[in-house]
């Protein structure tokens, strides 16, 4: 660390003139030089080799809440990280995943994930149409107001430090240690601090510099970069320091003890969701249920599960099952992958199956008495040679050719997605009662062949005496929402998975 005297008159303008560059930098990052021109071809050119696209500065759709509930789907974009969204165990989770789910229940439209590969391009993304909502913690400053509308705050936090503290730090006193760490912002001058291009992070060193008056020299790290992956990075000492919100900040260091993250930089920060700013009407919805979902249990038990817990924190974080991490989704991936084969599926679809079935127990069993990882019941591990139930590679064994057999049964549905469902919804509920759902379907006037909003429609009505008493129906009451619920949640969950993991998964 290094301190700084009275600056000269070059000095000053030295800084004034390193401000002007930088802020153009940041320009490029966050799209301040797009408007209704073209942006200059030096912009383009910096911002290409940086590996980032220029900034969408302004709506390229039309698509307010009429829209999205017209086609039935919420589109959010999200980031991939420790506690916005993630895989644990098999199960998607997340602070902003939890709140979204029950955002889309509450205008009645599905959620679709769009994951953003890249922070940088965030509001390019809303602006091109790729999503509806920026669904992450933005910090909301000025500067991005030109270019989103901010919904009201999910929560305040404030921007501190991240560094490390001195390597024998356990065996120092807490002032021994507070001496070889940065306690006040000024002690940043002329050193360096790493973080991604086009964040509030860049944005409040520039002020800072400003406002300590000397040379806080700013490295810029790729917008594939999560903050939790940056932490690590000054964890493992490929980076001095960083910047993170606080509340970020202090759920990381409770799984690495060597941090510190006590020294602020900024006063308290709103952090919101954003959406184009030619969306009012999604705008007002999103406050009106934003001030709503505050003021219940639901919402402090959301936030304090993914920022407060930091025993549950460090247990994810240790996890072999922690997808950001391992790239896996349970300790039965190399079994999965192999009978998925024999299936020709995608082994994270089968995985998604079994998720359904068990959530990955091996000893899990139903009150119908169906028993293990694929809920295999007494007459039909007769009828496949499985002995032992709870045994995770003969039950997958016995199940997986148990779904051959449905899958085979359909071979007239021509559409092979729509054969997988009709074959997944087989294997929960039976064969002969989508035979049944599938015959009233025809005699209805609907596609006897197509599951979605055909073939699922009658099977829901077999739950009903008007329906399952029909001269037609051989197998009478079926509870249908138990099997499209069944293949709604599997390809749901499927969805997740592939963004999430790898096809070539580590097993």
């Amino acid at each position: 660390m290094q301190y700084i005297t009275n600056k000269s008159l070059f000095s000053s303008l030295y800084f004034a003139l390193k401000r002007s560059f930088l802020a153009a930098l940041l320009a490029i990052g966050l799209g301040l030089l797009a408007g209704c021109n073209p942006e200059p071809a030096e912009d383009a050119t910096a911002a290409e080799a940086r590996g980032i696209r220029p900034m969408v500065s302004s709506p390229q759709v039309e698509r307010d809440l009429a829209e999205i509930r017209e086609s039935g789907v919420l589109r959010a974009i999200m980031v991939y990280s420790e506690t916005s969204y993630f895989l644990y165990r098999g199960q998607p989770m997340g602070f902003e995943y939890e709140l979204l789910q029950r955002l889309a229940d509450e205008l009645e439209v599905d959620l679709e994930i769009v994951p953003a590969e890249n922070l940088d391009q965030l509001i390019s993304m809303l602006n091109r149409g790729e999503g509806d909502i920026i669904a992450h913690g933005l910090t909301v400053t000025q500067p991005r107001q030109e270019f989103v509308d901010f919904s009201d705050y999910l929560y305040l936090t404030k921007q501190v430090l991240v560094q490390r503290k001195p390597q024998d730090w356990r065996d120092k006193k807490v002032h021994e240690i507070e001496t070889e760490l940065v306690q006040d912002p000024i002690e940043l001058i002329g050193d360096t601090v790493s973080v991604r291009l086009a964040s509030a992070y860049y944005e409040r060193l520039q002020n800072l510099e400003q406002e300590v008056g000397g040379d806080i020299h700013v490295n810029t790290l790729p917008g594939e970069l999560s903050t939790g992956r940056i932490i690590k990075q000054v964890v493992n000492q490929e980076l001095e320091y960083t910047v993170a919100d606080e509340n970020i900040a202090e759920i990381n260091s409770a799984y690495y003890p060597s941090l510190n993250v006590e020294t602020p930089i900024s006063f308290s920060q709103r952090s919101a969701w954003a959406v184009r700013k030619n969306a009012p009407a999604l705008k007002s919805a999103l406050n009106e249920w934003i001030t709503a979902v505050r003021e219940t249990p639901d919402y402090y038990a959301i936030y304090n599960r993914y920022f407060e817990n930091k025993r549950d924190f460090r247990a994810r974080v240790q996890s072999a099952y922690f997808s950001l991490e391992t790239g896996r989704i349970s300790k039965y991936d190399s079994l999965v992958q192999r009978y998925a084969d024999s299936l020709n599926w995608d082994w994270r679809f089968l995985s998604s199956l079994i998720f359904q079935e068990s959530r990955f127990n091996p000893r899990a069993r139903s009150w119908a008495q169906a028993v293990g990882l694929m809920q295999l019941m007494p007459a039909t591990a007769r009828e496949l040679g499985v002995r032992n139930r709870t045994n995770p590679e003969e039950n997958i064994d016995g199940g997986t050719r148990y779904l051959e057999n449905m899958y085979e049964r359909w071979e007239e549905i021509p559409d092979s997605v729509q054969r997988v469902k009709f074959a997944i919804a087989s294997y929960n509920c039976g064969y002969f009662h989508v035979v049944d759902a599938q015959r009233l379907a025809a005699d209805s006037g609907a596609d006897p062949l197509v599951w979605d909003d055909n073939v699922e429609t009658y099977l829901l009505k077999l739950s009903y005496p008007e329906y399952y008493n029909l001269p037609i129906i051989d197998y009478g009451y079926v509870r249908g929402i138990e099997p499209v619920t069944y293949v709604e949640q599997i390809f749901e969950r499927f969805d997740r998975y592939q963004q999430l993991i790898p096809l070539e998964g580590d097993a």
